[in-house]
């Protein structure tokens, strides 16, 4: 067959297929109009490289049943939320008066997300990277039974060198080590930098891997959470990922501001719940019963009431984004948000406005320096809108801020692994820890003004002088944000 003819044939499949993509996207995909019409214009006006477009970056996730849940584990968890919801059951929290107050965003949660709540955590907040990692590398030494770790990102530096060694250790001991990580995140860390631990008995597996190492089809949707489970009775969860540069010693970012939480209660079985899923959906291999994890009685730690909530391109509703507004509209008082990223959808930018218009003290706090120029200038796009509406922007200016924190009246408050964007909003898997005490969330509260006297406020003034070069990059910065 000549070339001309075996080119004309590819042609012809990939147009049949183009096709084909169109009437999924119209007729069984369930997406939003804007998202709908977008594909449209994409796979009609250029077809060809908008069929490969797609293959990469507009296949859903949207399943009923992503991670393969058996009929049992999903009644026991309908069963277990169901038991949660009953009338009886959201009486007793009217013995706790913060409980009461937030009943309704403990129902969605509940609702939506299948977030139990655990009334018996001791929580410990972590917000510089020598003190965390030297407090999980230590609980892993102290390890008896199993080590569940999950990070986006996982570098084969001094850090990543570290931790994989230690796990080796254990490995070598008889502990059951399991290591999850994202492709893409770890993307600089080569597969065969964790062979020894494999050879020690350590289990390694890859979050959506590539089919041949350049190609994921899967790039859009990354699992961004950050999990550490030891011995099922302590939980590590928040922003930070393992590499030398989150603890400071990168010369381009300097000091790393991030915040992290160690749980110690009831909670840490719904935290291993969400590794087991994603472990599931990783290597194919089944852990146990789900209610195994999940469904343990509660451990009496502590008396700090949780609620572990997670989101995913997997679900219809976006939980995670959708707590955050119920907040925003619940605030009494006062709302402090640390972000590295802040480029909601206009959902999100409403909520925040009728906060503001509504005489809430909204202080929202973002780095005053790039990590990704496109992010950062899109960031000065939508912070730059709420100062017309009285919020108050905090530059933090003491190196990075990673930190993805929110706290509400200084009663509530949310640490986990969630930037305020659409990629976490709808296509990365992120995990956060809702908490319902005054004590934690004072506690944020005081870091968050802290990090105030590090930080220098963004003024209308200081906004509207902005050179056109600024203003340029602000406004391509922002078009190109539902992609950022």
């Amino acid at each position: 067959m000549e070339f001309g003819n075996i080119l004309t044939l590819l042609l012809s499949i990939v147009t049949i297929l183009n096709i084909l993509l169109l009437a999924s996207v119209l007729f069984i995909e369930r997406r939003d109009v804007g998202n709908t019409w977008a594909w449209i214009m994409v796979l009609v006006f250029i077809p060809i490289v908008g069929f490969f477009i797609y293959l990469f970056f507009g296949r859903s996730l949207k399943q009923k049943n992503f991670y393969n849940l058996s009929v049992a584990e999903r009644k026991a968890e309908k069963t277990e939320v169901d038991k949660q919801l009953r009338p009886e059951n959201l009486a007793r929290l009217e013995s706790n008066p913060l409980l009461k107050e937030h009943t309704e965003l403990i129902h969605m949660n509940l609702k939506s997300s299948h977030a139990l709540l655990s009334k018996d955590n001791h929580i410990e907040i972590f917000d510089d990277g020598h003190k965390k990692f030297a407090a999980l590398f230590e609980d892993i030494r102290s390890a008896t039974k199993e080590i569940n770790i999950q990070y986006y990102i996982i570098q084969s530096d001094s850090l990543g060198i570290r931790l994989r060694d230690l796990l080796i250790q254990k490995a070598k001991e008889g502990v059951k080590v399991r290591l999850l990580y994202d492709e893409v995140g770890s993307k600089k860390t080569p597969p065969r930098f964790y062979n020894e631990l494999r050879a020690a008995g350590g289990s390694v597996e890859v979050f959506f891997p590539s089919m041949f190492r350049l190609i994921n089809f899967r790039v859009n949707n990354r699992n961004h959470r950050k999990l550490c489970i030891i011995d099922g009775e302590i939980a590590y969860i928040g922003g930070f990922n393992v590499g030398d540069e989150y603890l400071g010693l990168d010369k381009k970012f300097g000091y790393w501001r991030d915040t992290h939480f160690r749980i110690r209660g009831g909670a840490v079985n719904h935290i291993q719940g969400k590794f087991v899923l994603d472990w599931h959906q990783a290597s194919k291999k089944e852990l146990g019963d789900l209610g195994d994890f999940i469904f343990q009685t509660e451990k009496q730690n502590g008396t700090s009431p949780v609620q572990i909530v997670s989101s995913g391109p997997n679900s219809e509703t976006e939980h995670l984004k959708n707590m955050y507004i119920k907040l925003l509209l619940s605030a009494k008082k006062s709302v402090y948000i640390q972000t590295p990223y802040f480029i909601p959808d206009t959902s999100f930018m409403d909520a925040c406005k009728i906060a503001l218009l509504s005489g809430i003290d909204v202080q929202i706090m973002i780095p005053c320096k790039p990590d990704h120029p496109f992010v950062y200038w899109a960031t000065w796009s939508y912070v730059g809108d709420l100062l017309d509406y009285g919020a108050k922007i905090l530059l933090y200016e003491n190196g990075f801020l990673h930190a993805k924190t929110i706290v509400v009246d200084e009663e509530v408050s949310v640490v986990g692994t969630m930037n305020i964007d659409s990629r976490s909003f709808r296509l990365n898997f992120e995990v956060t820890a809702i908490v319902y005490d005054e004590i934690v969330a004072k506690q944020l509260t005081d870091l968050f003004r802290q990090d105030t006297k590090l930080s220098s406020e963004l003024t209308n003034e200081h906004y509207e002088e902005r050179s056109l070069l600024i203003k340029f990059k602000q406004s391509i910065s922002r078009l190109l944000s539902p992609v950022l």
